[in-house]
């Protein structure tokens, strides 16, 4: 009798145990999808920025509607840069191709994507080639896959807009991955492993024909693949010597696909 009362009284807590247990692989299988399940890639869904980008991006707009634009510089604050460090050079060496610069400070490929679609900085403008190097913003939040399927988005809308046009996708310039050792220098082993990581995916949209991919990176660098602080002064951004660079790199290229 006492034993089957005991037997009894264990019933109920077997019970429990079992939903205890059940409830638990419900859990965990859940949280297990949850990790499994990918990151969005917010790298190309197109996306405005506020403040002083929306004045800069509204001024594109109403230069594009004034045409004659042969060679359209498209990228972040780097591009932009030929406004500063790089404006002699870029009088230089560019006035005669009819150049426009839509580069912006801090943008990422999504800034860019709403740039030239909602935005519609590509109206009235019918540029032979375009020059573009984007993506370095989009290394502290996106994986190299995701960065390169947000600079193949703006180049399938290149595509869609302008037909016609040429593109020369750059790599990804190099840049320092931490605060160097040597304040002069950035060593090979102190530089951004990403980039080659992000370069090596953009080299397959070159197609021969409306994409040409062109790295000029290592053309910045000293005879050791060091980044100097006389190219970069703060290993991301070009002097004006890192500005002669990048023009001496592509002009014949831009020269060959403007004809």
């Amino acid at each position: 009798m006492v034993n089957r009362m005991f037997a009894l009284a264990r019933r109920p807590a077997a019970a429990l145990l079992a939903a205890g247990l059940l409830l638990l692989a419900f859990r965990t299988d859940g949280a297990a999808q949850d990790k499994a399940k990918p990151k969005e890639n917010d790298a190309v869904k197109p996306v405005p920025r506020d403040g002083g980008w929306m004045k800069r991006h509204e001024a594109f707009v109403e230069r594009a509607k004034k045409g004659n634009v042969d060679v359209l510089f498209v990228g972040d604050s780097i591009t932009q840069g030929w406004e500063g460090a790089g404006k002699k050079v870029w009088a230089e060496r560019f006035a005669s191709w009819k150049p426009m610069n839509l580069g912006i400070g801090g943008d990422r490929t999504q800034h860019v994507l709403w740039r030239i679609t909602t935005g519609k900085e590509l109206e009235g403008i019918d540029p032979k080639v375009v020059v573009m190097m984007i993506g370095t913003n989009n290394f502290g939040t996106n994986t190299p896959e995701q960065i390169a399927d947000g600079v193949k988005a703006i180049l399938d809308e290149f595509h869609k807009q302008k037909p016609k046009a040429k593109v020369l996708l750059l790599g990804v310039f190099p840049r320092s991955g931490k605060k160097p050792a040597d304040p002069m220098v950035a060593a090979k082993d102190e530089l951004h492993a990403k980039t080659p990581a992000v370069n090596k995916l953009l080299a397959k949209f070159d197609d021969g024909k409306s994409v040409k991919y062109l790295d000029i990176g290592e053309k910045f660098l000293d005879d050791k693949g060091g980044l100097p602080k006389s190219t970069m002064p703060d290993f991301l951004h070009l002097s004006e010597k890192g500005y002669t660079i990048w023009a001496d790199a592509i002009s014949k290229t831009v020269e060959e696909m403007v004809k």
